[in-house]
């Protein structure tokens, strides 16, 4: 797991003025990456890095010759249209170039003047997936949501026999994964009512958000080599928001036996900046199962997880209706909660992922499933919220929802934040649901 270095001083400032404003999502302790290019432009995309409201080029920064060694290497693959080579050089090569850039955007660095012609506004940019994602693995983390969805379907045993052992997963499609800004028709198929003697066909009716956080495979592993818990997050690049949305009739009808499939692949939204997991080293927490709880199996339990193999990521999820967006209204929020609640671990995801021997591949996507809290405000799902669709939320507006309408923009947004540690963002990531193609 990374530790602690210069570059995590919460007294350290930019010269870039806007990252020193002590709400903004991207001091220079963050530093994300994305892939970019100017607004409206043919531009290529490229790797892009995140200080306050700009983006440091990274293909005009590597044309500027200021780094090198291993940092060089590191921005040369992190300047192409996609991180994925970027991501294979692992960890020590990540870290070099984070520090190269820290070094390099901090006030008072002689590599100012150069690097100030590497900015580019934002409020420009337009962004593309940060990497090839090659495959994509959807997991089930958080006790809470699935202890409320599975009361709303077997009250008397909420939780199948195997949620407390195994860190419950299934393989999802990775080519309907859309950055911020994704827009996608209500999806079609097939349902069946509880009274009717048939299915039908048609556009869902009970579509969902899944507030999630997205974890990106760094460097990967060969075919039948397990990757051990400790040296599991070596294999981890770092982390971004995730809306896996969901068409719960058309899942309620078709999950069994084999688990999900048109209900989840219609569409998935990223945010466009992935936060390393480097940068997310001073948000560490302990992680710990209760008492009477099964305890995991020692393929998934280690002294290093236990002291620090949680991530306290503050996570909420807002609600921008049509009407809403067309009166100049802000988006309102629907609940907040925290990837600390989740109840297994990024590294117990990797392990049980590859300990069968699969490969992970660089640019990979795990999902941690949904993040709710124990409270019913901090549900990361309508689902749960209006408790299956029999309790409307009210909005400011005076609209309500059971579950999203044509028009919706759901919008994620995270932080991480600490005494003695500066606050970092990820940015956010907006989705919105068009009429359906009949």
């Amino acid at each position: 797991m990374s530790t602690l270095n210069e570059t995590h001083d919460s007294a350290l400032t930019s010269w870039v003025a806007s990252a020193n404003s002590g709400d903004t999502d991207f001091p220079i302790q963050n530093l994300p990456f994305a892939s970019f290019r100017r607004r409206n432009s043919s531009e290529t995309f490229r790797g892009g890095v995140a200080i306050g409201d700009q983006i440091l080029d990274l293909a005009a920064a590597n044309n500027s010759g200021l780094f090198d060694g291993l940092a060089a290497d590191a921005l040369k693959a992190a300047a192409e249209p996609r991180l994925n080579r970027f991501m294979s050089l692992g960890a020590e090569a990540w870290s070099a170039l984070r520090l190269a850039l820290s070094r390099g955007l901090r006030s008072g660095s002689e590599q100012q003047a150069a690097l100030q012609g590497c900015l580019i506004a934002q409020a420009d940019a337009e962004y593309d997936l940060p990497c090839t994602i090659g495959d994509y693995t959807d997991f089930y983390t958080s006790v809470h949501h699935a202890t409320r969805v599975g009361s709303l379907f077997r009250p008397d045993n909420p939780l199948l026999p195997n949620y407390k052992w195994i860190p419950i997963g299934y393989h999802g499609r990775a080519s309907s994964i859309g950055v911020s800004g994704q827009q996608f028709p209500r999806p079609l198929g097939q349902t069946r009512a509880p009274d009717a003697a048939e299915p039908s066909f048609g556009p869902c009716k009970r579509l969902d958000y899944e507030l999630e956080v997205g974890i990106f495979i760094g460097a990967g592993n060969a075919l039948g080599e397990p990757v051990g818990i400790d040296s599991a997050e070596d294999h981890v690049f770092g982390i971004c928001l995730f809306n896996d949305w969901s068409a719960r009739d058309i899942q309620a009808w078709e999950y069994q036996p084999l688990g999900p499939f048109l209900s989840k692949n219609f569409a998935s939204t990223i945010s466009p900046w992935i936060v390393t997991m480097e940068a997310l080293a001073p948000y560490r927490s302990a992680f710990s199962r209760p008492a009477e709880d099964p305890q995991p199996l020692p393929y998934l339990s280690s002294e290093t997880n236990s002291r620090e193999g949680g991530l306290d990521i503050q996570l909420e999820c807002l609600l921008q209706t049509e009407q809403m967006r067309t009166r100049g209204e802000a988006p309102t929020r629907l609940s907040r909660s925290s990837f600390r609640h989740s109840y297994w671990t990024v590294a117990q995801m990797v392990a049980h992922h590859t300990v069968n021997g699969c490969n992970l591949q660089p640019g990979d996507l795990l999902g941690s499933g949904t993040q709710s809290g124990p409270e019913h405000e901090e549900a990361g799902s309508l689902l749960e919220l209006t408790v299956g669709g029999k309790q409307p939320i009210s909005l400011p507006n005076g609209e309500t929802r059971t579950f999203l309408e044509d028009g919706d923009a759901v919008v994620m947004r995270g932080f991480c934040a600490k005494p003695g540690a500066a606050r970092i963002g990820f940015g956010e990531v907006v989705g919105t649901v068009l009429t359906a193609r009949v």
